[in-house]
């Protein structure tokens, strides 16, 4: 099961730092991505990161401002948020696939996750 946490009220151009485990499985095992769903809206992946050589992948409306990791050591995947506005106000959700595929497909799948976490809310605003 992932879990996802690390959300809040931040103002506009603040910074948040969200953060994935897993409890009875091993990260390092997955590509990860994170994933967001502001209310009426459909899903939309935000940043990716491959099982095992580092690739990344950023949607165009947070690259340069968000940064994506992994720490397998602390089986924890992180989502560092930096210049935030007020349209990344969403629920934030982490999710795999059991087969692991190229980043940006994955990112471009947000329905097609085999897990997901119940996700932590962001809300950007003065």
């Amino acid at each position: 099961q992932l879990v996802e946490s690390g959300g809040g009220l931040v103002q506009p151009g603040g910074s948040l730092t969200l953060s994935c485990t897993a409890s009875g499985s091993t990260l390092q095992d997955y590509a990860i991505g994170w994933f967001r769903q502001a209310p009426g809206k459909e899903r939309e992946g935000v940043s990716c990161i491959s099982r095992s050589d580092g690739s990344t992948y950023y949607a165009d409306s947070v690259k340069g401002r968000f940064t994506i990791s992994r720490d397998n050591a602390k089986n924890t995947v992180y989502l560092q948020m930096n210049s935030l506005k007020p349209e990344d106000t969403a629920n934030y959700y982490c999710a795999a696939p059991i087969i692991a595929f190229h980043v940006k497909a994955m990112c471009d799948m947000p329905y097609g996750m085999d897990y997901r976490g119940n996700g932590t809310l962001v809300t950007v605003s003065s």
